[in-house]
C-alpha cells in the first residue's frame, strides 16, 4: 500500500499500484471513501492510525467489488463507523441486480458482490457528509456517486473518470487499463455525469484508478470530448445502417 497526501484534507491509499481509496480529514476524524478489495481492512485502519485520526465514516462511491471488498472486515473492526452508499447502489450489496423502469436498459457490468454489512445511511443527490457534498453520477453503475469537498473543491469521482494509463471518462476504452470501460453499465449516462462533474470546476480530481490530478479541467474536457465523439460516431453508424434496411 502506498500513502500520498493531496492538499490539506485528502489522503490517497493505493493498492497493487492501481486501486485507490481515500481518507478525507474532518475535525472529528476521517471519512473513508471506498473499501478496496477484500483483505485490506487492517491496512486501511493502520494508515488512518499513522495519520493520527480514527475512521468515523465509510462512504462508498459504488458497489463494485474493488470498491466494497473490505467493507465487512472494516465494519467488524469499526462497528461505530457510519456506513453510507447511494440508495440505488445499496441494492446491489444485498444481491438485487434489477433495473428500475426509468433506467436505460443495458447490461450491468463489473463485479458485484453481496456484503453482510447494511448501510446505516442511504445517500441522495445534494446530501452532506461533513465537508462532502453528494453528487449523483450514474453511468459506471446506476447509482454511482461522487463527492465534492466544499472546502477546496476536490472531487472524489470514484470510477466516473480514470487517470490510469490515460485520463478518460468511464466507458472509454483505454488499451493499457481497460477495466473501468469493461465494467461500465451505460456510456451515455457516464458522459452526462462527467459533464456534470466538469461543471463543478474542481480544483483537484481524485479517482478510483490512477493518479490524482491537480487543476484537472483541461484533461477532463479532452476526456469528455473523446467519449462524446465515440457516441456520436456510433449514433451516426446506427442511423446509416437503419437507412439501408
Amino acid at each position: 500500500m502506498k500513502i500520498s497526501k493531496h492538499g490539506d484534507y485528502l489522503v490517497k491509499l493505493t493498492f497493487l499500484g492501481m486501486m485507490n481509496c481515500y481518507l478525507v480529514r474532518e475535525d472529528d476524524g476521517f471519512t473513508l471513501i471506498d473499501a478496496a478489495i477484500e483483505g485490506r481492512a487492517q491496512d486501511i485502519i493502520k494508515a488512518a492510525q499513522s495519520l493520527g485520526q480514527p475512521i468515523k465514516r465509510i462512504v462508498l462511491t459504488h458497489a463494485h467489488m474493488d470498491h466494497v471488498g473490505s467493507l465487512d472486515e472494516l465494519h467488524e473492526a469499526l462497528p461505530e463507523a457510519e456506513v453510507m452508499i447511494s440508495a440505488r447502489d445499496a441494492r446491489f450489496l444485498s444481491g438485487d441486480r434489477s433495473l428500475d423502469a426509468d433506467e436505460p436498459v443495458d447490461k450491468l457490468r463489473g463485479g458485484y458482490v453481496v456484503r453482510k454489512t447494511h448501510p446505516s445511511r442511504l445517500l441522495h443527490e445534494g446530501d452532506r457528509i461533513g465537508s462532502l457534498e453528494v453528487i449523483a453520477t450514474p453511468g459506471h453503475t446506476p447509482g454511482h456517486a461522487a463527492f465534492l469537498d466544499v472546502r477546496d473543491r476536490t472531487v472524489i469521482a470514484g470510477d466516473a473518470f480514470q487517470t490510469m494509463a490515460s485520463v478518460a471518462v468511464s466507458g472509454t476504452f483505454v488499451l493499457l487499463f481497460p477495466l473501468v470501460a469493461f465494467a461500465t453499465w451505460h456510456k451515455p449516462s457516464a458522459l452526462a455525469s462527467a459533464r456534470k462533474l466538469r461543471a463543478l470546476e474542481p480544483s483537484r480530481l481524485a479517482v478510483g484508478h490512477g493518479r490524482v490530478l491537480e487543476q484537472p479541467l483541461a484533461k477532463m474536457d479532452s476526456a469528455i470530448a473523446t467519449l462524446a465523439r465515440e457516441l456520436e460516431q456510433k449514433e451516426q453508424a446506427q442511423t446509416a445502417a437503419s437507412g439501408t434496411r
